[in-house]
């Protein structure tokens, strides 16, 4: 059990970097180098590791048997004045929580494809990356700043739907990253008996097991 969690925890930090290193990698292909000049495009998780949001809180959400296990890296850096097009911010934010569900499409593929062929280990593993970089994905795409999906919804929103969501999506990032992720936790347990509702369909719909 306690390698299990090891693990969990292990997988999480992994994906939150890929999940970073993704922004960057986004940003500098459209034109931004600001990651890529501060040393962020790199997987040395040293660079990207947050002390709060990358080992604590997620170390806190696991020995308290939370059924929701999430976390962040420190924020690869961008300038928005380097990313010009009306799309630009949002495949910023987006690249994220897609790394996530490519990992997602992948191992739950093997595990669909292959499960059979698989020792209980192995398919427990793999079960664990898909699940976790699916919760990734998910929680990411809440349209709640300073989450990746609230950029991605200002990019869609129009005119000045747009504009008063930006004004919204400001001075809530102002209370910063802690504060907000904190606020968004907060809402977030109120959901969370339907989050987890989504989490199992989708698990079972991609990998064929039941729980």
């Amino acid at each position: 059990m306690q390698i299990d969690l090891i693990f969990g925890l292990v997988i999480l930090i992994v994906s939150v970097i890929l999940h970073e290193v993704a922004h960057g990698y986004m940003a500098n292909w459209l034109g931004d180098p600001t990651a890529r000049l501060a040393g962020r495009l790199t997987l040395n998780p040293l660079v990207h590791i947050d002390p709060m949001g990358s080992i604590i809180l997620p170390a806190l959400l696991v020995f308290t048997q939370s059924p929701l296990l999430i976390g962040y890296a420190k924020p690869v850096p961008y300038n928005p004045h380097n990313l010009p097009g009306k799309w630009d911010e949002g495949l910023v934010a987006g690249a994220g929580p897609a790394t996530n569900v490519l990992l997602v499409l992948i191992f739950a593929a093997f595990i669909r494809f292959g499960g059979a062929a698989m020792t209980p280990e192995m398919l427990s593993a793999f079960s664990t990356i898909v699940y976790i970089n699916m919760m990734l994905a998910l929680f990411n795409l809440i349209p709640v700043p300073p989450l990746d999906g609230s950029k991605v919804l200002s990019a869609i929103l129009p005119g000045t739907l747009g504009r008063t969501y930006n004004a919204f999506r400001a001075r809530f990032e102002r209370v910063g990253i802690l504060s907000g992720t904190l606020l968004i936790l907060i809402l977030f347990y109120f959901l969370l008996p339907y989050f987890s509702t989504v989490l199992v369909a989708l698990f079972q719909l991609l990998t064929g097991i039941s729980f």
